[in-house]
């Protein structure tokens, strides 16, 4: 039996991949689906493609061309969801902290380098005109290093999906003083360098069975409320309003305008210094 390492963060847009996983399709040619979650986002996956430790990934499409900029030598094979991600901007509860303009002079928590909650915040700099050379970072590799960082009560800001982080704000562990969407689709599947050259044949299977299941997501998506609620200790309330503003891919198209348009955003916060061609970012399958 051949397995394929399929790694995505524990998060309500990756319900599709859960299902595929369920489903098993393709037992009956002995290749066997496995579902790795990885809290720490998009860095971490960005890592396990580069040293094969996964075969995909459902990476943030900023996170993973920045680091395809810097040698990844994954490539994106479609689309997972094409609408933006919204980032909810998140300070300690207990801190009255009411401004996005009190946030400039003090730390950001992020993942990792390279994640996208580090990115994010450049974004956040640019669109708010501070400079992003005051920006400072403190690691805390995923959520639940948000959370206990945010007990110290001091001033930080926290840059996370704004649903998954709702019953945090709910509970008033984390207030939120602000959004920022991304300006592009927000994820991509990321496939390694030896799935790429040994099985294509294989990722055209997966990708037709995904989006298979993401067409049905979206033709019905009331459907899917309560599904995704149970799965994911969500209000079902919010997914409700979540999940009529997601729009998952149902075809594996990435045009190339999106991804110029991504790296000249990169280019422009200072965080790559060339562009790629399409053909060295995406691998039409």
């Amino acid at each position: 039996m051949e397995t394929i390492r399929i790694t995505g963060v524990p998060e309500h847009f990756n319900f599709p991949w859960q299902q595929l996983v369920k489903e098993q399709p393709f037992l009956a040619d002995q290749v066997q689906l496995v579902w790795e979650n990885e809290p720490k986002g998009s860095g971490a996956m960005n890592s396990a493609i580069r040293t094969g430790a996964t075969d995909l990934a459902i990476v943030l499409t900023e996170s993973f061309l920045k680091d395809k900029v810097d040698g990844n030598p994954g490539k994106i094979i479609g689309y997972h969801v094409k609408s933006p991600l919204v980032w909810g901007i998140h300070v300690p509860g207990a801190c009255q902290v009411q401004k996005l303009d009190e946030l400039r002079k003090n730390p950001f928590l992020i993942s990792r380098k390279g994640s996208g909650s580090h990115l994010m915040a450049y974004l956040l700099a640019k669109r708010e005109g501070w400079d992003p050379q005051d920006l400072n970072f403190q690691i805390i590799n995923n959520l639940d290093g948000a959370i206990n960082s945010f007990k110290e009560k001091e001033v930080k800001a926290f840059l996370w999906e704004k649903y998954t982080t709702k019953p945090l704000v709910d509970k008033g562990l984390f207030g939120r003083v602000g959004e920022i969407p991304t300006p592009w689709p927000c994820f991509v599947i990321v496939a390694s360098e030896p799935m790429l050259k040994n099985k294509p044949d294989v990722l055209i299977n997966i990708k037709k069975e995904l989006y298979r299941i993401n067409k049905a997501l979206m033709e019905d998506k009331q459907r899917f409320v309560l599904p995704i609620s149970k799965a994911y200790s969500l209000d079902p309330r919010d997914v409700q309003e979540w999940i009529q503003q997601t729009d998952w891919a149902v075809n594996a198209e990435v045009p190339v305008q999106d991804i110029d348009n991504t790296l000249d955003a990169l280019i422009s916060l200072g965080l790559i210094d060339k562009k790629l061609e399409p053909s060295e970012i995406y691998e039409k399958l």
